[in-house]
């Protein structure tokens, strides 16, 4: 009785396998192209596309949303609430080097960055949690570092969230800008 009943679970199984795959030829349903569309930034810029051999310092993996006429901050994103500085997924961070945030030694490895957008400064964090939708699990006590930096206006609006990395000594600026606004966090590292 047991090795039939295996059998049966056995079969249905099978069956139900192979009836999801799709035949040749069969036209799939994909989902639909995302309004925030998923995007990613490397320190050194260009790193995939370079000729010669770069190895990446730092990846930003984040979904763009669009202004679309909308108020950004302040309304859409309200003020001292915790952000997952994106839309979707949480934004993540990849170290690929020990890196420097405020003076604290961050190791490499992947990490969320959220931020606290205000009228005037912004909080920046980086948290240990990775994987999640949103800032609806945020755990406060997985923070790694927290930094305070002035909130700047850049000279145009910007239509969709951006980052970007600028050079500096023995560093980088991670720069975000959307909408009126723009906020850059150094990031120090031996070159």
């Amino acid at each position: 009785m047991k090795k039939f009943s295996f059998l049966v679970v056995l079969t249905f199984s099978a069956l139900s396998l192979f009836a999801q795959s799709p035949k040749t030829g069969e036209t799939l349903s994909f989902p639909q192209v995302d309004g925030s569309p998923l995007d990613v930034v490397y320190y050194p810029l260009n790193t995939t596309k370079a000729k010669e051999n770069t190895d990446p310092v730092i990846r930003v993996f984040y979904s763009r949303p669009f202004k679309k006429g909308r108020e950004i901050f302040g309304v859409l994103e309200p003020f001292d609430k915790v952000w997952r500085l994106g839309a979707n997924e949480s934004t993540e961070i990849d170290f690929f080097k020990p890196v420097f945030i405020n003076n604290t030694k961050i190791k490499p490895g992947r990490y969320s960055l959220f931020a606290i957008p205000g009228k005037d400064k912004w909080t920046l964090i980086v948290n240990k949690q990775t994987d999640k939708w949103g800032a609806f699990s945020y755990d406060q006590s997985k923070d790694i570092v927290r930094i305070e930096v002035p909130v700047e206006k850049p000279s145009k609006v910007i239509e969709a969230l951006s980052m970007t990395f600028t050079e500096a000594e023995d560093a980088t600026n991670l720069i975000i800008g959307w909408d009126n606004t723009q906020v850059s966090i150094p990031i120090k590292f031996k070159k």
